[in-house]
């Protein structure tokens, strides 16, 4: 268990859930168990998050390059986020969980669109974490409907193009009011950001565990909080240097 005194408790972590599918495999077990069995592992971060005092908690769900997996897996995956909806949506508000879904929605499925904002309503007014799924996301997608949102203002003379500047960039993309990530973990022991998060994790601390997803145990969580507290966060500046007292 974590000390709270002791360790730097980040504000916003976001996770890579990767190695669903290899898990299974080892096993010799089809990829829809090791999907299954990823979600049991959301249910422990998720509490995780909450106990320790993480404020935001945001998890790859489903990216946009997923479409292209092949349709019964991609079938299995929308199966089993509507269960965890379905399931799961009263327990996280009786917990004061926020949802937030980050994601283009264009020419989304009908039957999963109205779960994600009946999600969204229902726990909007909560004031404890906010869970973040990204669904449907892909970060230069999210950052090519940024620009094109600022492109139509200037168009329509709202703003002149010397307007434009990070933060205008930020306050177009899906995580506006969010806070930038400070620790990103992936699991399955891949070394890349996989388009997620790329403007939002540039100054992120990025941690990569062996562990498949649904081996990714609470200690294993708290393990990867406690390495995060011991790196020495500059965001692009350098570390004080301590001087001698002068006598």
């Amino acid at each position: 268990m974590i000390n709270r005194q002791l360790v730097r408790i980040p504000e916003h972590v976001a996770i890579i859930m990767d190695g669903n599918g290899r898990w299974a495999q080892q096993r010799g077990l089809p990829r829809a168990m090791g999907h299954r069995k990823g979600v049991e592992a959301v249910r422990d971060v998720v509490r995780v998050a909450g106990e320790v005092g993480i404020s935001y908690l945001t998890l790859f769900a489903f990216s946009s390059e997923n479409w292209s997996r092949p349709e019964a897996e991609v079938t299995d995956l929308m199966g089993l986020l509507k269960a965890f909806i379905r399931r799961d949506l009263a327990d996280l508000h009786s917990q004061n969980v926020r949802i937030r879904v980050i994601g283009s929605r264009d020419n989304l499925r009908s039957d999963i669109l109205p779960l994600l904002i009946e999600a969204e309503e229902t726990t909007r007014h909560n004031t404890g974490l906010t869970l973040v799924i990204a669904f449907n996301y892909g970060a230069r997608d999210e950052i090519v409907r940024a620009t094109k949102k600022l492109a139509e203002k200037v168009a329509r003379g709202e703003i002149a193009a010397a307007d434009i500047d990070s933060q205008a960039i930020e306050n177009q993309l899906d995580t506006n009011g969010i806070p930038d990530p400070d620790l990103v973990i992936r699991t399955s022991g891949e070394e890349r950001l996989s388009n997620f998060l790329l403007w939002q994790a540039a100054y992120a601390e990025l941690l990569f565990v062996p562990e498949f997803w649904p081996d990714f145990s609470r200690d294993i969580f708290h393990a990867a909080l406690e390495t995060y507290a011991r790196r020495d966060r500059r965001f692009g500046g350098v570390a004080p240097v301590a001087t001698a007292a002068v006598s």
